[in-house]
């Protein structure tokens, strides 16, 4: 897809999937099933707000076969150093995924954030865009939790 200087970024990158905000307990909490196959390039933006009392946050990409998740497993280097309390509180964290990254040769073509926090209850929020279209507009591609686009 050839970028345009006067598209609008909301064109090229689309929201596919977020955690939205919460104070999230001790726990795993994972983004649905994305699949691999509409966009080149994905980013994960993870934020979090006030930390719970030595609260720990560790967040990675996995990837699955199908949109069920079979074979789920991790992809390889696609994993935050844990964010701690002491130095964690109101800080954004990305993961950059190209999609020939995922396990192909096996048919891995689908993958989820999955955000794990650790023994206190922390504000958290995660987003995953999608760059690269392989057929634009990229905003088309948005989940229906987008209700607003403003150019």
């Amino acid at each position: 897809m050839t970028i345009s200087v006067n598209a609008r970024l909301a064109e090229q990158l689309s929201v596919l999937a977020t955690i939205d905000p919460v104070s999230q307990g001790a726990g795993t909490v994972t983004t649905g099933w994305i699949p691999a196959a509409n966009h080149e390039r994905f980013l994960a933006l993870v934020q979090t707000g006030v930390m719970g009392a030595s609260g720990t946050l560790d967040a990675k990409l996995q990837q699955a076969q199908d949109s069920g998740g079979t074979g789920a497993k991790d992809v390889t280097g696609k994993a935050l150093a844990q964010i701690v309390k002491a130095s964690g509180d109101n800080k954004q964290a990305e993961i950059n995924l190209r999609a020939e990254e995922l396990d192909l040769a096996n048919n891995f073509t689908y993958f989820r954030l999955s955000i794990t926090v650790g023994t206190a209850a922390s504000l958290i929020a995660a987003s995953v865009l999608g760059g690269v279209a392989k057929n634009g507009p990229a905003s088309a591609l948005n989940q229906a939790g987008v209700v607003q686009n403003i150019a």
